[in-house]
């Protein structure tokens, strides 16, 4: 999804300057338009799959165990579950995943100064190396969920 939104971005920008011949410097300026949206567009879609995956983990049984959702107010089981239903349960997931990831920055940093030469992680930290630590604390996160959040129950399936 941000490699299409980035084109369609570097396509519109081409379109707007009148469309020019393509040249090397042409073809080279589109190269960089696309890599510089590229990780702001992943950046949103990252936040979209997020919240769009949270609800493919509740109708979906992983090794004998299922998350249920429970009804705000009292404890009925939802059997379908929209994306309305989901919005109090992914704040509580976006934020566990954010103390996570920060918590695995400030154990980066420690390793960075402990055992390299590097002077501070933003010699080496990039979006790249962000999405590695969200995808480590979105696994780390459906460990905790259960516990955390009251509207969410592991049962057997």
């Amino acid at each position: 999804m941000a490699c299409g939104i980035s084109f369609l971005i570097t396509a519109y920008l081409y379109i707007s300057q009148g469309m020019p011949s393509f040249s090397l410097e042409i073809v080279t300026a589109l190269s960089e338009l696309f890599k510089f949206w590229f990780p702001i567009t992943w950046s949103l879609t990252l936040l979209i799959a997020l919240f769009r995956s949270l609800k493919y983990v509740f109708n979906v049984c992983f090794d004998g165990y299922k998350f249920q959702l429970l009804a705000c107010g009292n404890n009925e089981v939802l059997d379908e579950i929209g994306y309305g239903d989901l919005v109090k349960v992914w704040r509580k997931y976006f934020m566990l995943i954010i103390w996570l990831v920060g918590a695995q920055m400030i154990l980066s940093l420690i390793v960075t100064y402990l055992f390299t030469s590097h002077s501070g992680v933003f010699e080496w930290f990039n979006i790249y190396f962000l999405f590695v630590f969200v995808l480590i604390a979105g696994y780390l996160s459906f460990i905790l969920l259960g516990g955390r959040c009251k509207q969410v129950k592991v049962v057997q399936c």
